[in-house]
C-alpha cells in the first residue's frame, strides 16, 4: 500500500473519530446554532472537493470526487435550510384580527 494513501486514510479515520466524539458531547439545544455557524466551513469543504475533482484521472477517482462534491453540496444546502427554519422560529407571529388588535365589527 502506498504510504501517502495510508497517511491520508489514517488522517481521515482519526478526524471522523474526533469529530464524532466532539459532536456527541454537544447538548441537543446547541446543534442547530452550531450547524448554522458552520456553513462557511461546509463551503470550504465543497471547494476542496471541487479542487480534488480537478485532479482526478481514473474512473474510480471521478466517482469518489463526484460523491464528495454531492455530499458537500448537500451539507451546505442543508445547513442553510436549517438556519432558515431556525430564524423563522424567532419571527413575530401575525396578530389575529389585523393591525387593529381588536375584533372585527
Amino acid at each position: 500500500m502506498n504510504l501517502d494513501l495510508l497517511t491520508a486514510v489514517t488522517i481521515f479515520v482519526l478526524s471522523v473519530l474526533v469529530g464524532f466524539e466532539v459532536i456527541s458531547k454537544v447538548p441537543a439545544t446547541l446543534h442547530t446554532p452550531l450547524m448554522s455557524g458552520a456553513n462557511s466551513i461546509h463551503g470550504i469543504v465543497l471547494i476542496g472537493a471541487m479542487l480534488v475533482t480537478s485532479l482526478a484521472d481514473e474512473p474510480l477517482e471521478y466517482v469518489l470526487a463526484f460523491v464528495a462534491v454531492a455530499f458537500g453540496a448537500m451539507n451546505v444546502v442543508g445547513g442553510y435550510v436549517v438556519t432558515d427554519r431556525m430564524l423563522h422560529m424567532f419571527r413575530a407571529r401575525p396578530v389575529p384580527g389585523g393591525a387593529r388588535g381588536g375584533a372585527a365589527k
